[in-house]
């Protein structure tokens, strides 16, 4: 049994955005890929969590951004709770306070950095003392891209087959000294579908779902050479690519499911001239209107610049490559 701290644990979690992407589980429950994803994590957005354990509560206080979460929310987090307290044998109710420094389910990976959080304060809290692999697993519990966010630079999430096999690890690469991402957040309120219902959807009816797991094996395998080599244009290339091909499952999904608008457009197009133009830069997009350019350090300004003109300067964001979970 492990022995609970008597004192409160605060840890600090980064999102992650996805080269290749995670869409689509073959075990709900645990939280098992369809296939393996390779994601960059961002120094920018993140997610800080205490957690403590004690008798003197009667049920589990979970309070984000200082407001106490709905019934929705506060079940799917007493859940993973309960998956901490099993591990460590305990039966303590838990004080959960959470701040997200990354807008709410509008496709910027908030539940990457709040469940990889969650899962270090808690285990800690709990009187676990998990290694990375180990709170990797964890975080997947609650949220398949948390997996991810304990890792900083480069990560692939390995798909396995079962809890033991499925985690994240980190990749080693030179790029990671040059890489940077332009965030454009161009809307941040909610997406009306979330993720976990648009992959389902995908799964079950989308007549490209079957040639979706071979393209990201291949997608794989080609990034993993690219971090190797060096190669931003084929790595820049390949995102892109992976990201289109994702929206495709969404948009052949019955219903169909369509999380671009006319800004999300705009940017593409503008991606696009600006290769043309010989400033290097791509697109790559999760479930959500947001689009994140991948470019160099040295264009970034320029990049930055450029979008400041057309949108809200406050919605341009330049994130470079972030830190894996940190403890306060």
């Amino acid at each position: 049994m492990a022995t609970p701290s008597s004192n409160q644990v605060t840890a600090k979690a980064h999102t992650n955005i996805a080269l290749v992407k995670y869409w689509g589980k073959k075990d709900e429950d645990l939280i098992i890929p369809q296939t393996g994803s390779l994601s960059l994590t961002l120094d920018h957005f993140y997610t800080e969590t205490t957690v403590s354990f004690s008798k003197g509560l009667k049920t589990d206080t979970i309070k984000i951004d200082n407001q106490l979460v709905n019934q929705k929310n506060w079940q799917k987090i007493h859940s993973f709770l309960n998956i901490v307290r099993k591990k460590a044998h305990i039966n303590l109710p838990a004080e959960v306070s959470s701040f997200n420094h990354v807008p709410y389910a509008a496709g910027l990976a908030s539940s990457a950095s709040a469940f990889a959080a969650l899962a270090a304060a808690s285990s800690r809290a709990a009187g676990l003392s998990l290694n990375k692999k180990q709170l990797s697993q964890l975080a997947r519990r609650g949220s398949g891209s948390a997996c991810r966010s304990i890792f900083g630079g480069f990560v692939e999430w390995i798909a396995g087959q079962d809890d033991e096999s499925s985690y994240a690890m980190p990749l080693k690469s030179d790029l990671i000294n040059d890489i940077r991402i332009v965030a454009l957040t161009i809307k941040t309120s909610p997406k009306k579908f979330s993720s976990r219902k648009a992959m389902r959807l995908s799964v079950q009816t989308s007549p490209y779902y079957k040639s979706w797991i071979q393209l990201v094996k291949h997608d794989l395998a080609a990034v993993k050479i690219t971090l190797l080599n060096n190669d931003f244009s084929t790595l820049g290339h390949i995102s892109e690519l992976n990201a289109m091909r994702m929206h495709a499952l969404t948009m052949s999904s019955d219903p169909s499911i369509l999380y671009f608008n006319e800004a999300t457009l705009r940017i593409i197009n503008s991606v696009k001239q600006l290769r043309e133009k010989g400033i290097e830069c791509y697109y790559t997009i999760d479930a959500g209107p947001n689009v994140k350019i991948i470019c160099k350090e040295k264009n970034v300004s320029i990049i930055s610049k450029y979008f400041e003109k057309i949108f809200d300067k406050n919605r341009v964001i330049v994130a470079k490559p972030g830190s894996g979970v940190t403890y306060e």
